[in-house]
């Protein structure tokens, strides 16, 4: 099975700290983490899954401008909605957690 390329993207100011702070998280800021953005489907069924293909789109009853959960490896940290940028599929944080 092919490996999917992982892209990654900030957009957003970078973080202000004292050098204390900065000191403090030295350590850890080049860790890597794990984002996810979680979607309901009620409906969706394991046949579903194994149907799916490139290019399938899965329809749902979510509105666009609903706020999902952003979790960071499996916990959640804030709200997000999805928004469009270009030809690509971006999230807005609308509140953290």
């Amino acid at each position: 099975m092919a490996e999917a390329a992982t892209q990654t993207a900030f957009a957003g100011p970078e973080p202000v700290l004292s050098q204390d702070e900065a000191a403090g998280w030295k350590n850890v800021l080049g860790l890597p983490c794990t984002i996810s953005v979680e979607i309901p489907l009620p409906a969706f069924t394991v046949k579903d899954l194994l149907n799916l293909e490139p290019q399938v789109v899965i329809s749902s009853d979510w509105a666009t401008t609903s706020n999902l959960p952003l979790r960071v490896n499996g916990e959640a940290v804030a709200w997000c909605e999805f928004e469009v940028l270009g030809n690509q599929l971006a999230i807005r944080l609308t509140e953290l957690a």
